[in-house]
């Protein structure tokens, strides 16, 4: 899977802009190793699903910094963020003041340059790198688990 193109990026994100409080940012952490591409999961705090890093918009930062924010925070993850969105995929809030809730998610790219064992919720959830395909099989949202299956970094604009 690529990159989606400027325009449906942009329009994703003006409708983030308007949805507001349903519209979360999720970094694809991900890097290469001995020629293969490896994603990094992470463990959510509650229900310790295998999931990327996500958050909600943070004002005045643009999506794609806001999913690298999340990525450090939630896994250490320090690296560049690429700032056309992979796709989209939802779920429903299982927990917090959002229970219930539809949320949409915008999914970027994340090349990692460096993996912190020292930051914000660092014990708080456990991290894993596996293949595409095999990280694919953890997650058990349809819609994510198929944009992590189909991951292609040789498609990712520099």
């Amino acid at each position: 899977m690529g990159l989606l193109a400027p325009s449906a990026t942009t329009a994703m994100i003006r409708k983030a802009e308007k949805a507001g409080k349903d519209m979360q940012f999720a970094a694809l952490p991900y890097r290469i190793k001995k020629n293969k591409v490896q994603v990094l999961l992470i463990t959510s705090r509650g229900t310790r699903q295998w999931l990327l890093p996500k958050g909600w918009p943070m004002t005045g930062i643009k999506p794609h910094k806001a999913a690298a924010q999340e990525a450090w925070e939630e896994a250490g993850v320090i690296g560049h963020a690429h700032k056309h969105g992979l796709g989209k995929y939802r779920y429903r809030k299982e927990r917090g003041p959002r229970t219930g809730l539809k949320i949409r998610v915008m999914v970027f790219p994340l090349e990692v340059r460096k993996l912190a064992a020292h930051f914000p919720e660092a014990g708080q959830r456990d991290r894993i790198w596996l293949s595409p395909k095999k990280a694919a099989k953890r997650i058990r949202n349809p819609e994510l688990a198929e944009l992590v299956r189909n991951f292609d970094h040789k498609k990712l604009l520099h």
